[in-house]
């Protein structure tokens, strides 16, 4: 029994230190593994998080209302994707923004000019004039078509021999009639039928042309003056009156004539004509200057009025106008 006691306590103590010695090398080896194990984890979540945008940036601060050049933008590429922003420097290139933007800002389209004033070609402006069904050819008008201006210019009752209608401006593109615009044109595929039907929902009140700057001055004294009328025209008929028929209208301001010995100043064109302004009278007259009355004596006849200090006296009365003056002559 002894014997059998000491056996089992002999195998006991084998078993504690073969269990130690196995423990001993686990523990050895589970640094390793754990390192192994936990190895590529850091690995995919760099992965994730490296995810990256071509994004177009700011190269250097680009002041509001003027065009960007391409060499001050960049592409960077970042971990972020703005609404809006760009990929390609060509794109962003030559727009402007509205607000200036610092080095480093992501370009953005909300940040830079839109809309009606994109349609608009260098050396023009947009000008809105007063517009109903009649004067806009029965509402027919669309963003995009062509017309000509034609303005009516009434004289009083006593008058009528001096109202006269004649050709204002020349093929003009239309922009914007009432609610559409040229920026604003239902994409193709979409209903045409209801478009137009929802534009003639609403009368126009405006039409909006694409005029030369040198012009406006004719299309606003016109549209204060007269009547406008708009015509509408072929897109492919480019004819044009041609102005060596005509003598140019002389403008409200005078430029400083050239001092001596200095070269003969150009005729004024373009923003200095615009500058000059027009008059409503050489607009009429066609630069002849105020409408002046023929210069004849009209004789009224009226019956003697008697004076209210001094004796009475009798005889005729003439009244003789002479342009914007009046006198009367007793006989």
């Amino acid at each position: 029994m002894i014997n059998l006691t000491k056996i089992l306590a002999a195998i006991l103590v084998l078993l504690a230190i073969a269990l130690g010695g196995y423990a001993w090398m686990l523990s050895r080896q589970a640094p390793v593994q754990t390192a192994q194990a936990n190895g590529p984890a850091p690995a995919t979540v760099k992965a994730q998080q490296v995810l990256v945008y071509p994004v177009v940036v700011a190269a250097k601060p680009l002041p509001a209302g003027q065009a960007i050049p391409a060499d001050a933008l960049r592409v960077e590429r970042l971990t972020i994707n703005p609404a809006g922003a760009f990929q390609d420097v060509a794109v962003a290139a030559g727009r402007v923004p509205v607000l200036d933007l610092a080095e480093g800002t992501p370009v953005m389209e909300n940040q830079l000019v839109s809309g009606l004033a994109l349609r608009i070609a260098e050396g023009e402006r947009a000008v809105a004039v007063k517009a109903d069904e009649v004067m806009g050819v029965g509402n027919k008008l669309q963003p995009g078509d062509f017309v000509d201006v034609f303005i009516t210019l009434k004289s009083d009752g006593k008058d009528v021999d001096r109202s006269q209608a004649r050709l204002l401006l020349s093929r003009k593109r239309v922009l914007a009639f009432g609610n559409a615009s040229v920026d604003g044109l239902p994409p193709k595929g979409t209903d045409k039928a209801a478009a137009q039907q929802a534009q003639r929902a609403e009368p126009a009140r405006t039409a909006v042309l694409a005029v030369p700057v040198d012009e406006v001055n004719r299309l606003t004294i016109g549209d204060a003056s007269g009547r406008l009328m708009l015509a509408l025209r072929n897109p492919n008929d480019m004819s044009e009156p041609d102005p060596k028929l005509f003598a140019d209208l002389p403008t409200a301001l005078q430029p400083v004539q050239a001092k001596a010995g200095e070269a003969r100043r150009a005729p004024l064109e373009g923003l200095d004509r615009a500058q000059a302004g027009l008059t409503a009278a050489d607009l009429v007259t066609g630069g002849k200057g105020p409408a002046v009355r023929p210069q004849v004596a009209e004789v009224r006849a009226a019956s003697a009025v008697p004076r209210a200090a001094g004796p009475a006296r009798t005889g005729l009365q003439v009244e003789v106008i002479r342009g914007e003056r009046s006198e009367t002559v007793n006989y």
